[in-house]
């Protein structure tokens, strides 16, 4: 399939469903070729975008005319797509987290990594040009040992959020839905995790799942972590709210993640580092650094280079191992949480 365009299907018409589809009309190599979707009232999203609706994922496989799959269905649906498309030779990538527990998640890699079939995660912010740019700066040794991290995850979403059942019962929460983005970029930019404690609240709204928790990381590199989530408050301090990604939400101009080394400190999304001119030293002069770096949505870069797996000329950027990782250290999280004991990960 080599210089063709990949034909793409969406399985889950919701909000991230809709913005894939959306985001798939700027992606060069991919075309958006249907969408599936339970709802009859999908039927007109397919009608808007111009493509075949299916009432199921089923039917899709076997009307036939796509390369690949992006899988926007809630959390406890992801295992069933994903078998289902693997099953049928086809490339998946599945939003985040990769399923609702740790067991469904390990299924679904190991079908992909039996049956050939490439299985990516939709950690859309490491496809950001900034995200690129710090793990090179990080890889480089500007920082120079990293020792201690800082994530906050701090935002407010409205009532009308939780009025769909399933965002209010196990397997959803900010710790699955919203931290795991996060705690995918600090592996990426920090390494493994060894240890974990954490506690989480759900005071605020009552549901099933928490609605604030904070989490201590102890690193394989030696490094400490902290990271702090709420959906439930009223702050300048997530991503979402920083980094421009999403013309959905207001920018804030602050920073919410900080990675600090020997040498430097970076604070992202601005990109700025922090470091001593000359010697060392808490009475020395120290700089800012505000680094050049390309904003925008990462979600087409996302489809354009799973694009690319489905033509079989990359790996996936994000894959399916990497997703399951990230829900190693969810789970760790939640049973870090539950127990108010401290959690080894194996590494």
């Amino acid at each position: 399939m080599a210089g063709k365009t990949s034909r793409l299907a969406v399985v889950g018409a919701g909000l991230i469903g809709r913005r894939h589809g959306q985001a798939m009309l700027s992606a060069p190599g991919v075309v958006l070729a249907g969408i599936a979707d339970p709802d009859p009232n999908s039927a007109q999203i397919a009608a808007d975008f111009d493509v075949p609706w299916h009432a199921g994922l089923d039917d899709m496989i076997a009307a036939g005319g796509i390369d690949g799959i992006i899988l926007a269905t809630p959390n406890q649906l992801h295992e069933e797509g994903a078998l289902a498309a693997i099953a049928a030779g086809l490339p998946v990538l599945v939003e985040k987290p990769l399923a609702s527990d740790l067991a469904a998640a390990r299924r679904m890699v190991v079908a992909a990594q039996r049956a050939g079939v490439a299985l990516a995660t939709g950690h859309h912010r490491r496809h950001n040009p900034l995200v690129e740019q710090a793990k090179q700066l990080i890889t480089d040794g500007r920082l120079g040992r990293i020792v201690s991290v800082h994530v906050s995850a701090w935002l407010s979403k409205p009532d009308t959020y939780f009025d769909v059942d399933w965002r209010r019962r196990k397997g959803a929460g900010p710790v699955y839905l919203n931290l795991i983005h996060d705690i995918d970029l600090m592996l990426h930019l920090a390494g493994p995790v060894t240890q974990v404690q954490a506690m989480e609240s759900n005071a605020n709204r009552g549901n099933e799942v928490e609605d604030t928790a904070n989490v201590l990381l102890q690193f394989a590199c030696g490094a400490l972590g902290t990271m702090a989530v709420s959906d439930t408050v009223t702050a300048p301090l997530s991503w979402e709210l920083t980094a421009g990604e999403n013309p959905a939400y207001p920018v804030t101009g602050q920073d919410c993640y900080w990675i600090a080394g020997t040498q430097a400190s970076l604070a992202l999304p601005s990109l700025t580092l922090w470091a001593n001119p000359d010697q060392r030293g808490w009475w020395e002069p120290i700089s800012a650094t505000h680094l050049p770096v390309e904003h925008g949505d990462p979600l087409p870069r996302q489809l354009a280079q799973f694009g690319r797996v489905v033509r079989g000329e990359q790996a996936p950027l994000v894959s399916g191992e990497d997703g399951l990782a990230a829900m190693i250290l969810v789970d760790a999280i939640k049973r870090a949480a539950a127990t108010g004991e401290r959690v080894s990960l194996a590494t």
